[in-house]
C-alpha cells in the first residue's frame, strides 16, 4: 500500500518511473509506490531531472525542495520533499499528503 512517511518535517514517497512514455503523469499505485509516467529516456539521469521538474511543479514547491534519495539508476525510487517548519509550510504538508494519498 502507498503511503507518505514524514521524518523530521521531511516527507518520504516512493515512485515507480515508466520513462519514455507519451506524457508526464501519475498513473496510479504500482505496489507500495505511486506509478509516473515520464517523457525522458532513462540515460544519462534525464529521468531524474524530470521526475523532479514533474514533482515540483505538481507539489507546487520548488526544484531544489525534490530529492531523489535512493533508486537514481532504477525504476524504483524515494523521493523526499524538504519543507521548512514556517505555518505556511504546514499547511502544504497537509496538502501535499492530502494529494499524494488521493491515489491510493
Amino acid at each position: 500500500m502507498f503511503a507518505v512517511e514524514e521524518k523530521k518535517g521531511d516527507l518520504f514517497f516512493r515512485i515507480f518511473v515508466q520513462p519514455k512514455s507519451s506524457k508526464n503523469m501519475v498513473a496510479g499505485i504500482h505496489g507500495d509506490a505511486l506509478k509516473v509516467k515520464i517523457t525522458a529516456p532513462p540515460v544519462d539521469g534525464a529521468a531524474n531531472a524530470m521526475c523532479i521538474k514533474y514533482f515540483s511543479k505538481f507539489l507546487e514547491v520548488s526544484k531544489s525542495s525534490i530529492e531523489i534519495v535512493s533508486g537514481q539508476t532504477g525504476r524504483n525510487k524515494r523521493v523526499r520533499v524538504v519543507l521548512s517548519d514556517t505555518p505556511g509550510d504546514e499547511v502544504k504538508r497537509r496538502n501535499i499528503v492530502k494529494l499524494l494519498t488521493s491515489y491510493s
